[in-house]
């Protein structure tokens, strides 16, 4: 199984999420929020191998070069997707987007 890494900017994101998830009310304690998050990230660590991807459209390429996107759905309501680049080393997430931000260019 090939390693995740996750660029500076997604482990900004993913600090910024716990707090938008906290902030917004979409989470009632900030713990919930961050195990929330925590648990987002294990499922791509854990399972990126097998998950279906899908080379991802250009609009993405401001991300990187030859970008594939895997999606993980946490509800009824959010999918979120994640972008990476495969090298020998593992897989390097370059951006993560969800379903209300970023469907239309999907």
């Amino acid at each position: 199984m090939k390693k995740v890494f996750f660029s500076r900017r997604t482990v900004t994101y993913l600090s910024d999420l716990v707090e938008t998830l906290y902030i917004n009310d979409y989470f009632g304690f900030k713990d919930e929020a961050k195990k929330y998050v925590e648990e987002l990230v294990r499922e791509v660590e854990k399972n990126i191998d097998t998950m279906p991807k899908k080379k991802a459209p250009r609009y993405f390429s401001k991300y990187g070069d030859g970008l594939y996107y895997i999606r993980c759905r946490r509800n009824k309501n959010t999918t979120w997707y994640f972008f990476f680049s495969i090298r020998k080393d593992g897989y390097y997430i370059e951006y993560i987007g969800n379903n209300h931000i970023i469907a239309q260019y999907l």
